[in-house]
């Protein structure tokens, strides 16, 4: 089996923290992917993949395991059953900006307002990825994957994912396991063919992120530009010269809560409707529950979303915020991406995320929830 040289996780992931693993293996093909998680599997070894580490926080320890990086990439055009349509089959490890140059290029339309957003295009369904009104399940059609469970590869159908605002069944949620051990192999998109023509612009965000009040159709390409101009602005595209960008983007999730949660917020808070039928744990006020997530079995069915961003704010906690001593701060230019300001260990920035849930806490009555997956850290 081939493996190389452990490289340190501070390396290989945007928030720049984490020690060399005990076991690193690089998958540059679906079958290479498949052979190194069954051999990891039959050694009951400890292990997670990595793709492009943005959506990662690697504590200080080095991970006693095998780390799998995903290197496969590739994009394969198929025919969809809908006219006017056409999907994309794209490997695991392809860069996922990469493909969303792709679309726009090709005049496919359902993720340009994803343009910008770090990782890869088997990531993107963990969490089901989202950005200004677009969420990859409006486009996903299914995933090849591979279960820990069984070894078995099979394909798996969105509507089987479990998928929700930033969750599904396959991610790992605030350290623990995810419903449904398995590895995606490849992704498939059905996408709008609208050519140069573009695409009429309905959601509020992305209209107020383009300036939008009529019905006019804009181009693909003006969205993915206005996108990756707005993400540049806030310090969310990745840039080795800027250390607001080393962060893994926005690290605690905007709360969905109960309209009469959110009545009970001031007016001034930022707060968005949600689908009725979207799927999500509802956050509800600290003195309704003994500190612990409710299950989403017995949480109320979600209505409103609302800005963390602001609350951190309002809880006295400004951009550039840092603790004393402390070299992990807030970005000078977005609240929400806790950042690593240069050799932060994983303790720093963990102090830093506990001091803000707890201001938040106090202020609110409000539990903020990290995004990224966490690897040997604890909040």
């Amino acid at each position: 089996m081939p493996q190389i040289t452990p490289v340190p996780l501070s390396e290989l992931t945007t928030l720049r923290t984490g020690a060399a693993p005990e076991r690193m293996l690089d998958a540059t093909s679906s079958d290479e992917l498949v052979a190194m998680l069954r051999e990891v599997w039959s050694r009951n070894e400890e292990w997670f993949v990595l793709g492009g580490g943005s959506n990662l926080f690697a504590g200080d320890d080095p991970f006693e395991g095998a780390v799998i990086r995903i290197l496969t990439s590739g994009i394969e055009r198929l025919d969809s059953p809908h006219p006017g349509r056409a999907r994309l089959r794209v490997q695991a490890g392809h860069n996922w900006d990469d493909l969303v140059a792709h679309t726009v290029e090709n005049g496919l339309a359902g993720i340009e307002a994803m343009s910008g957003i770090p990782g890869t295009a088997g990531a993107a369904p963990v969490q089901n990825v989202g950005a200004y009104g677009q969420e990859i399940q409006e486009t996903l059609v299914e995933v090849e994957l591979i279960d820990e469970a069984t070894g078995d590869v099979s394909t798996v159908p969105a509507s089987e994912l479990g998928l929700g605002f930033r969750t599904s069944v396959l991610k790992h949620h605030y350290g623990g396991a995810p419903i449904r051990r398995a590895v995606i192999l490849s992704v498939t998109l059905d996408l709008a063919e609208v050519g140069d023509a573009g695409r009429a612009i309905g959601g509020t965000q992305l209209r107020r992120a383009l300036g939008i009040t009529g019905d006019e159709t804009v181009p693909l390409a003006r969205v993915r530009e206005q996108i990756l101009e707005i993400r540049a602005e806030k310090g969310m595209l990745l840039n080795p010269d800027d250390p607001d960008t080393s962060s893994a983007g926005s690290f605690f999730q905007n709360l969905i809560v109960a309209e009469t949660v959110a009545a009970q917020l001031p007016s001034e808070c930022p707060r968005w409707p949600v689908q009725p039928d979207m799927d999500a744990v509802t956050v509800i006020p600290l003195d309704s529950f003994d500190g612990c997530i409710p299950p989403a079995s017995t949480a109320t069915r979600p209505e409103v979303k609302v800005s963390a961003a602001w609350l951190i704010e309002n809880a006295g906690i400004t951009k550039g915020f840092r603790l004393p001593r402390s070299r992990a701060g807030i970005s000078t230019k977005h609240a929400l991406a806790l950042t690593n300001r240069g050799h932060a260990t994983a303790a720093e920035l963990s102090e830093l995320a506990r001091y803000i849930q707890a201001r938040v806490q106090s202020e609110f009555g409000l539990l903020l929830q990290p995004e990224p997956v966490l690897i040997g850290v604890d909040l």
